[in-house]
């Protein structure tokens, strides 16, 4: 999969230093996997999550990492084979739920 942008994981990684191996470990399996549909996914990352947000968009999938510390939504083109990484969250910001009104 082609992920958009690495860059941005990186700094995240920066932000939140104790998210920053499973972040980096998330990003080297996403890196490898060849996903054609969700179920593919799955078989991954088995509790990430499909999740509706104010604009419709499809494919917008939440991972969880470093348990249920944080959150990072991304949209999964399966098509195409883009992840999009859209937010990187603690659980409590998640949980507010604002961020769906923003995508």
């Amino acid at each position: 999969m082609r992920i958009i942008a690495p860059s941005t994981i990186r700094r995240w990684c920066d932000e939140h230093p104790r998210a920053k191996g499973r972040l980096l470990a998330w990003l080297d399996i996403v890196k490898k996997a060849k996903w054609s549909h969700p179920p593919g996914m799955l078989k991954q990352f088995p509790k990430a999550d499909p999740v509706k947000v104010k604009s419709g968009k499809p494919n917008v999938y939440v991972f969880n990492i470093l348990g249920n510390e944080y959150r990072l939504i991304c949209a999964v083109h399966f098509k195409t084979g883009i992840v999009f990484a859209l937010r990187f969250m603690k659980h409590n910001e998640y949980e507010r739920g604002a961020w769906k009104d923003e995508l």
